[in-house]
């Protein structure tokens, strides 16, 4: 074994330890029963004007941001995950964020939450995808035995 294998493992070593110490996670945190929600702020028709199927237009906004979808779900919670995700990965893989966190409308349970989507139109239409699907993130190991995360949505 050279000096560069004891300061830092050979690779053979290395790899095999890795594998074996770490354990593919089959899923994290689940967001369940995932709906569109009509937000109570859309009535003021000074500010929003509905553009089709529970999405809005934002009259205040001139950025190509300015639509608007409310969804609720419910987070299967495993306690050793932050609960940002699958939210996190939702948002930048349809390029969308959070405008709004309806904490005034959401329930007292500590796992359902409702919360408005902001972006470009063609981002929200295709962000709808999501609705009435089970969304989660799975660990697989990729070629080169490393452990990824993947968004899932059934």
């Amino acid at each position: 074994m050279g000096i560069f294998d004891k300061l830092f493992g050979s690779k053979k070593q290395k790899n095999s330890d890795f594998t074996t110490k770490q354990k593919i996670r089959l899923e994290y945190n689940v967001m369940k029963n995932i709906s569109l929600e009509k937000c109570q702020k859309y009535e003021n028709s000074e500010q929003f004007k509905l553009v089709e199927n529970g999405i809005y237009q934002d009259l205040k906004d001139d950025d190509d941001t300015k639509y608007r979808m409310t969804i609720s779900y419910e987070l299967e919670s495993d306690n050793d995950t932050n609960n940002q995700y699958p939210l996190e990965d939702i948002l930048d893989k349809y390029c969308l964020y959070v405008s709004d966190f309806l904490e005034t409308e959401n329930n007292t349970e500590p796992n359902d939450f409702k919360l408005e989507l902001a972006g470009e139109l063609k981002d929200i239409k295709n962000g709808q995808e999501i609705i009435g699907k089970k969304v989660y993130n799975q660990e697989f190991k990729d070629e080169d035995g490393q452990i990824r995360v993947n968004l899932k949505i059934e």
